[in-house]
Formats: C-alpha cells, structure tokens, sequence
C-alpha cells in the first residue's frame, strides 16, 4: 500500500492538534519554532549517531524529523500559507535532483 505524502501529513498534523501541539499558534513565530524543532531533531540523530547509541534510535530520530516536517506543511496548508503539494514538490526535486552535476559544485 503507498502512502501518499500530503495525505499522511494531514494525518500526522491532525494528531499534532489533538495533542495541543498548534494550541498556541500565533503565525510566523509559530513556523520559525516549529523549524527549530526540526533542527532539534536533527540535533538528536546527530548525537546517536556519535555516542553510538544503534540504528534503531538512529532511524526512530530520522522519523522525528520527518514527522515533524510533515506536520509542518499540513499546518502551513491549513493555515493557508500554502496549497502546494509536498508530495509533486518531491517529485520535481527529485527530478532536478537527478539532472545535477555530480556533487553540483559542492567543493567538500
């Protein structure tokens, strides 16, 4: 069964909500925390993957990022900041990803 991304974000947004995460919505500084939490995350993949603590908190945190991601975007399409869909939004990147020069000038 596939799983279609910005149904999956609306999903994991609507429990967001009903665990008082967006209570406190006032706009834009609301967004900019919710990306702050995003960086946590990867703050926490970072430190498993240093102090070693094994694959599965490695991957439980990879799900935390997306997880928070994902809600994210649903939040912003409620909000009406946006209406685009993540999943053609991948799709397209992925595609340009694809059409890059190796490393596409990154240096190190």
């Amino acid at each position: 069964m596939a799983i279609i991304i910005d149904e999956f974000a609306a999903v994991l947004h609507a429990n967001a909500r009903d665990k008082g995460f967006w209570d406190d919505n006032n706009g834009t500084i609301f967004y900019l925390k919710q990306l702050a939490m995003v960086h946590s995350e990867v703050s926490e993949v970072l430190e498993a993957i240093r102090k070693e603590k094994g694959d599965d908190q490695v991957v439980e945190e990879l799900a935390d990022i997306i997880i928070r991601v994902l809600d994210l975007y649903a939040g912003l399409v409620r909000d009406g900041y946006t209406s685009i869909s993540l999943e053609e939004s991948l799709k397209n990147k992925a595609k340009i990803n694809t059409e890059r020069p190796k490393m596409h000038g990154v240096l190190a």
